[in-house]
Protein backbone atom coordinates (compact mmCIF):
# COMPACT_ATOMS: atom_id res chain seq x y z
CA UNK A 1 0.00 0.00 0.00
CA UNK A 2 2.80 2.43 0.90
CA UNK A 3 4.12 2.23 -2.66
CA UNK A 4 0.91 3.88 -3.85
CA UNK A 5 0.85 6.64 -1.22
CA UNK A 6 1.40 10.21 -2.37
CA UNK A 7 1.16 13.46 -0.44
CA UNK A 8 0.64 16.92 -1.83
CA UNK A 9 2.03 20.15 -0.39
CA UNK A 10 0.92 23.58 -1.60
CA UNK A 11 2.43 26.94 -0.64
CA UNK A 12 0.55 29.90 -2.10
CA UNK A 13 2.27 33.26 -1.74
CA UNK A 14 1.76 36.71 -3.17
CA UNK A 15 4.66 36.36 -5.61
CA UNK A 16 5.02 32.61 -6.17
CA UNK A 17 3.04 29.42 -5.61
CA UNK A 18 4.87 26.16 -4.98
CA UNK A 19 3.68 22.57 -5.23
CA UNK A 20 5.44 19.35 -4.27
CA UNK A 21 4.42 15.73 -4.67
CA UNK A 22 5.92 13.46 -2.02
CA UNK A 23 5.93 9.69 -1.60
CA UNK A 24 5.35 7.74 1.61
CA UNK A 25 9.10 7.76 2.37
CA UNK A 26 9.17 11.59 2.31
CA UNK A 27 10.97 11.78 -1.03
CA UNK A 28 9.99 14.61 -3.35
CA UNK A 29 8.82 13.14 -6.66
CA UNK A 30 7.93 16.39 -8.38
CA UNK A 31 8.12 20.09 -7.59
CA UNK A 32 6.45 23.00 -9.36
CA UNK A 33 7.34 26.67 -8.92
CA UNK A 34 4.96 29.19 -10.53
CA UNK A 35 4.54 32.96 -10.39
CA UNK A 36 1.23 33.81 -8.72
CA UNK A 37 0.76 36.97 -10.83
CA UNK A 38 -2.27 38.03 -8.78
CA UNK A 39 -4.24 34.98 -9.98
CA UNK A 40 -3.91 32.39 -7.18
CA UNK A 41 -6.90 30.28 -8.21
CA UNK A 42 -5.71 29.90 -11.80
CA UNK A 43 -2.18 29.16 -10.61
CA UNK A 44 -3.43 26.47 -8.21
CA UNK A 45 -5.30 24.82 -11.06
CA UNK A 46 -2.27 25.06 -13.35
CA UNK A 47 0.06 23.67 -10.67
CA UNK A 48 -2.19 20.67 -10.07
CA UNK A 49 -2.48 20.03 -13.81
CA UNK A 50 1.30 19.70 -13.91
CA UNK A 51 1.43 17.54 -10.79
CA UNK A 52 -1.28 15.25 -12.16
CA UNK A 53 0.94 14.24 -15.08
CA UNK A 54 3.36 12.44 -12.74
CA UNK A 55 0.86 10.79 -10.38
CA UNK A 56 0.73 7.71 -12.64
CA UNK A 57 -2.39 6.16 -11.19
CA UNK A 58 -1.27 6.43 -7.58
CA UNK A 59 -3.49 7.93 -4.91
CA UNK A 60 -3.25 11.16 -2.96
CA UNK A 61 -3.41 10.21 0.71
CA UNK A 62 -3.07 13.70 2.18
CA UNK A 63 -2.86 17.39 1.27
CA UNK A 64 -1.38 20.28 3.22
CA UNK A 65 -1.47 24.00 2.45
CA UNK A 66 0.56 26.93 3.73
CA UNK A 67 1.55 30.46 2.74
CA UNK A 68 -0.43 33.69 2.77
CA UNK A 69 -3.02 32.05 0.49
CA UNK A 70 -3.26 28.83 2.49
CA UNK A 71 -6.95 29.24 3.37
CA UNK A 72 -7.89 29.90 -0.24
CA UNK A 73 -5.82 26.92 -1.39
CA UNK A 74 -7.38 24.71 1.26
CA UNK A 75 -10.86 25.70 0.15
CA UNK A 76 -10.13 24.93 -3.49
CA UNK A 77 -8.28 21.61 -3.13
CA UNK A 78 -9.87 20.16 0.01
CA UNK A 79 -6.80 20.21 2.25
CA UNK A 80 -6.41 17.90 5.23
CA UNK A 81 -4.27 20.35 7.16
CA UNK A 82 -3.60 24.10 6.97
CA UNK A 83 -0.49 25.51 8.64
CA UNK A 84 1.36 28.82 8.75
CA UNK A 85 4.68 29.32 6.98
CA UNK A 86 6.73 29.24 10.18
CA UNK A 87 5.58 25.74 11.07
CA UNK A 88 5.87 24.43 7.51
CA UNK A 89 9.40 25.76 6.95
CA UNK A 90 10.55 24.54 10.37
CA UNK A 91 9.26 21.00 9.79
CA UNK A 92 10.95 20.74 6.39
CA UNK A 93 14.19 22.21 7.75
CA UNK A 94 14.39 19.72 10.59
CA UNK A 95 13.89 16.84 8.18
CA UNK A 96 16.70 18.08 5.93
CA UNK A 97 19.02 18.88 8.85
CA UNK A 98 17.84 17.56 12.25
CA UNK A 99 20.43 19.68 14.07
CA UNK A 100 19.38 22.98 12.44
CA UNK A 101 19.20 25.90 14.89
CA UNK A 102 18.43 28.87 12.63
CA UNK A 103 16.33 29.20 9.47
CA UNK A 104 16.66 32.28 7.26
CA UNK A 105 13.81 32.48 4.77
CA UNK A 106 13.51 35.26 2.20
CA UNK A 107 10.76 35.14 -0.36
CA UNK A 108 9.28 37.42 -2.96
CA UNK A 109 7.45 39.80 -0.62
CA UNK A 110 8.52 38.98 2.92
CA UNK A 111 11.30 37.55 5.01
CA UNK A 112 11.39 35.59 8.23
CA UNK A 113 13.73 34.01 10.76
CA UNK A 114 13.01 30.85 12.73
CA UNK A 115 14.96 29.93 15.84
CA UNK A 116 15.02 26.20 16.64
CA UNK A 117 16.51 24.56 19.70
CA UNK A 118 16.50 20.81 20.29
CA UNK A 119 13.98 20.26 17.51
CA UNK A 120 11.49 22.85 18.79
CA UNK A 121 10.68 26.30 17.40
CA UNK A 122 11.39 28.67 20.30
CA UNK A 123 11.23 32.02 18.51
CA UNK A 124 10.52 33.59 15.13
CA UNK A 125 10.01 36.94 13.45
CA UNK A 126 8.58 38.10 10.13
CA UNK A 127 8.92 41.26 8.06
CA UNK A 128 6.02 41.96 5.72
CA UNK A 129 6.26 45.78 5.75
CA UNK A 130 9.41 46.83 3.89
CA UNK A 131 10.32 45.50 0.45
CA UNK A 132 14.07 45.96 0.98
CA UNK A 133 15.72 42.57 1.00
CA UNK A 134 12.93 40.66 -0.68
CA UNK A 135 13.01 38.85 -4.00
CA UNK A 136 10.75 41.38 -5.72
CA UNK A 137 13.15 44.21 -4.85
CA UNK A 138 16.12 42.27 -6.21
CA UNK A 139 14.16 41.47 -9.38
CA UNK A 140 13.39 45.16 -9.86
CA UNK A 141 17.02 46.19 -9.44
CA UNK A 142 18.19 43.49 -11.84
CA UNK A 143 15.70 44.74 -14.42
CA UNK A 144 16.73 48.35 -13.89
CA UNK A 145 20.40 47.44 -14.37
CA UNK A 146 19.52 45.21 -17.35
CA UNK A 147 21.13 42.20 -15.69
CA UNK A 148 19.46 38.74 -15.72
CA UNK A 149 18.44 37.93 -12.15
CA UNK A 150 20.18 34.55 -12.39
CA UNK A 151 23.48 36.40 -12.96
CA UNK A 152 22.92 38.95 -10.19
CA UNK A 153 24.64 36.99 -7.42
CA UNK A 154 27.49 35.72 -9.60
CA UNK A 155 28.31 39.29 -10.61
CA UNK A 156 28.39 40.39 -6.96
CA UNK A 157 31.06 37.77 -6.20
CA UNK A 158 33.40 39.40 -8.74
CA UNK A 159 33.59 42.61 -6.70
CA UNK A 160 36.95 43.72 -5.29
CA UNK A 161 35.75 47.03 -3.84
CA UNK A 162 33.42 47.51 -0.90
CA UNK A 163 30.69 50.02 -1.71
CA UNK A 164 28.26 50.91 1.05
CA UNK A 165 24.62 51.06 -0.06
CA UNK A 166 21.85 52.33 2.23
CA UNK A 167 19.68 49.28 2.87
CA UNK A 168 17.16 50.25 5.54
CA UNK A 169 14.57 51.24 2.95
CA UNK A 170 13.90 50.05 -0.60
CA UNK A 171 13.49 53.64 -1.84
CA UNK A 172 16.74 54.81 -0.23
CA UNK A 173 18.60 51.74 -1.45
CA UNK A 174 17.57 52.35 -5.05
CA UNK A 175 18.44 56.05 -4.81
CA UNK A 176 21.83 55.22 -3.34
CA UNK A 177 22.51 52.70 -6.12
CA UNK A 178 21.73 55.34 -8.75
CA UNK A 179 24.04 57.77 -6.96
CA UNK A 180 26.87 55.22 -6.90
CA UNK A 181 26.36 54.55 -10.61
CA UNK A 182 26.67 58.28 -11.28
CA UNK A 183 29.92 58.30 -9.32
CA UNK A 184 31.31 55.67 -11.71
CA UNK A 185 31.41 52.56 -9.56
CA UNK A 186 31.38 49.21 -11.36
CA UNK A 187 28.16 47.20 -11.50
CA UNK A 188 29.68 44.30 -9.58
CA UNK A 189 30.75 46.62 -6.74
CA UNK A 190 27.32 48.23 -6.53
CA UNK A 191 25.58 44.85 -6.56
CA UNK A 192 27.89 43.45 -3.86
CA UNK A 193 27.21 46.59 -1.82
CA UNK A 194 23.48 46.00 -2.26
CA UNK A 195 23.79 42.36 -1.12
CA UNK A 196 25.66 43.46 2.00
CA UNK A 197 23.10 46.20 2.65
CA UNK A 198 20.16 43.80 2.39
CA UNK A 199 21.85 41.40 4.80
CA UNK A 200 22.45 44.24 7.28
CA UNK A 201 18.78 45.20 6.96
CA UNK A 202 17.72 41.61 7.68
CA UNK A 203 20.05 41.23 10.67
CA UNK A 204 19.10 44.60 12.18
CA UNK A 205 15.35 44.26 11.66
CA UNK A 206 14.04 40.73 11.13
CA UNK A 207 16.71 39.06 13.27
CA UNK A 208 17.03 41.83 15.83
CA UNK A 209 17.50 40.38 19.31
CA UNK A 210 17.66 36.78 18.01
CA UNK A 211 20.57 34.47 18.82
CA UNK A 212 21.70 33.15 15.44
CA UNK A 213 23.42 29.78 15.85
CA UNK A 214 24.73 27.19 13.42
CA UNK A 215 23.68 25.13 11.54
CA UNK A 216 21.92 27.84 9.54
CA UNK A 217 19.62 26.99 6.62
CA UNK A 218 18.86 29.62 3.97
CA UNK A 219 15.52 29.08 2.22
CA UNK A 220 13.13 30.84 -0.13
CA UNK A 221 13.63 32.05 -3.69
CA UNK A 222 16.38 34.52 -2.70
CA UNK A 223 18.54 31.62 -1.47
CA UNK A 224 19.42 31.05 -5.13
CA UNK A 225 21.27 34.37 -5.10
CA UNK A 226 24.93 33.54 -4.48
CA UNK A 227 25.68 37.14 -3.60
CA UNK A 228 23.17 37.24 -0.74
CA UNK A 229 24.42 33.90 0.58
CA UNK A 230 28.02 35.15 0.49
CA UNK A 231 26.99 38.39 2.20
CA UNK A 232 25.33 36.44 5.03
CA UNK A 233 28.46 34.32 5.44
CA UNK A 234 30.64 37.44 5.45
CA UNK A 235 28.46 39.21 8.01
CA UNK A 236 27.91 36.23 10.33
CA UNK A 237 31.38 34.73 9.78
CA UNK A 238 29.97 31.22 9.45
CA UNK A 239 28.73 28.77 6.85
CA UNK A 240 25.25 29.12 5.38
CA UNK A 241 23.53 25.96 4.08
CA UNK A 242 21.18 26.18 1.09
CA UNK A 243 19.00 23.03 0.94
CA UNK A 244 18.45 21.23 -2.35
CA UNK A 245 14.76 22.18 -2.31
CA UNK A 246 15.33 25.69 -0.95
CA UNK A 247 12.61 27.19 -3.17
CA UNK A 248 9.76 24.83 -2.14
CA UNK A 249 10.51 24.16 1.54
CA UNK A 250 7.16 25.61 2.64
CA UNK A 251 5.26 23.23 0.36
CA UNK A 252 7.51 20.37 1.47
CA UNK A 253 6.68 21.11 5.10
CA UNK A 254 2.96 21.22 4.32
CA UNK A 255 3.16 17.77 2.71
CA UNK A 256 5.11 16.39 5.68
CA UNK A 257 2.52 17.74 8.11
CA UNK A 258 -0.29 16.23 6.05
CA UNK A 259 1.45 12.85 6.06
CA UNK A 260 1.97 12.99 9.82
CA UNK A 261 -1.67 13.81 10.50
CA UNK A 262 -3.12 11.20 8.15
CA UNK A 263 -0.82 8.46 9.48
CA UNK A 264 -1.41 9.33 13.12
CA UNK A 265 -5.20 9.55 12.90
CA UNK A 266 -5.75 6.98 10.12
CA UNK A 267 -7.92 9.42 8.20
CA UNK A 268 -9.15 9.47 4.61
CA UNK A 269 -8.15 12.53 2.62
CA UNK A 270 -10.49 15.44 1.91
CA UNK A 271 -8.76 16.03 -1.45
CA UNK A 272 -11.38 16.78 -4.12
CA UNK A 273 -9.46 15.17 -6.97
CA UNK A 274 -7.50 16.63 -9.86
CA UNK A 275 -10.38 16.59 -12.34
CA UNK A 276 -12.81 18.40 -10.01
CA UNK A 277 -10.25 21.07 -9.18
CA UNK A 278 -8.65 21.62 -12.58
CA UNK A 279 -11.92 21.65 -14.52
CA UNK A 280 -14.00 23.60 -12.02
CA UNK A 281 -14.98 27.25 -12.48
CA UNK A 282 -14.16 29.37 -9.43
CA UNK A 283 -14.94 32.97 -8.61
CA UNK A 284 -14.20 35.21 -5.62
CA UNK A 285 -16.41 37.99 -4.27
CA UNK A 286 -16.69 39.81 -0.97
CA UNK A 287 -19.26 41.76 1.00
CA UNK A 288 -19.43 43.67 4.26
CA UNK A 289 -21.43 42.18 7.10
CA UNK A 290 -23.56 44.76 8.92
CA UNK A 291 -24.53 42.39 11.73
CA UNK A 292 -22.49 44.25 14.34
CA UNK A 293 -19.98 47.09 14.79
CA UNK A 294 -17.09 44.92 13.57
CA UNK A 295 -18.26 45.40 9.96
CA UNK A 296 -16.29 42.31 8.85
CA UNK A 297 -15.38 41.87 5.20
CA UNK A 298 -16.59 38.42 4.20
CA UNK A 299 -14.74 36.66 1.38
CA UNK A 300 -16.89 34.25 -0.63
CA UNK A 301 -15.64 31.53 -3.00
CA UNK A 302 -17.96 29.99 -5.55
CA UNK A 303 -17.39 26.69 -7.37
CA UNK A 304 -19.39 26.18 -10.57
CA UNK A 305 -21.89 28.81 -9.40
CA UNK A 306 -22.37 27.34 -5.92
CA UNK A 307 -20.98 28.78 -2.69
CA UNK A 308 -17.95 26.76 -1.68
CA UNK A 309 -16.75 28.68 1.33
CA UNK A 310 -16.89 31.96 3.23
CA UNK A 311 -14.45 33.42 5.71
CA UNK A 312 -13.43 36.70 7.31
CA UNK A 313 -16.04 36.93 10.06
CA UNK A 314 -15.03 37.09 13.71
CA UNK A 315 -18.21 35.54 15.09
CA UNK A 316 -18.58 32.51 12.84
CA UNK A 317 -21.87 33.66 11.35
CA UNK A 318 -20.73 33.12 7.77
CA UNK A 319 -17.94 30.59 8.27
CA UNK A 320 -19.52 27.26 7.40
CA UNK A 321 -16.54 25.85 5.52
CA UNK A 322 -17.05 22.14 6.08
CA UNK A 323 -20.72 22.04 5.18
CA UNK A 324 -20.21 24.10 2.04
CA UNK A 325 -17.24 22.03 0.89
CA UNK A 326 -18.87 18.64 1.35
CA UNK A 327 -22.12 19.73 -0.26
CA UNK A 328 -20.71 21.47 -3.31
CA UNK A 329 -17.58 19.66 -4.42
CA UNK A 330 -19.04 16.20 -4.77
CA UNK A 331 -17.12 14.32 -2.12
Amino acid sequence: MANNELYLGIDVGSVSSNFILMDAKKNIIEKVYLKTMGKPIEVIQKGLEIIQTVVNGKKIFGVGTTGSGRLLASTIVGADIVKNEITAHAVASMLINPSVQTVIEIGGQDSKIIIIRNGIVVDFAMNTVCAAGTGSFLDRQATRLNIPIQDFGKLALKSNTKVRIAGRCAVFAESDMVHKQQMGYKFEDIIWGLCRALVRNYINNVAKGKEIKEPILFQGGVAANEGIKAAFEDHLNCKIIVPKYYDVMGAYGAALLAREKMKKLSLSTNFYGFDNICNGKYSTTSFECNGCSNMCEIVEIEYDGKILSRWGDKCGKWSMVDSFQKENVGR
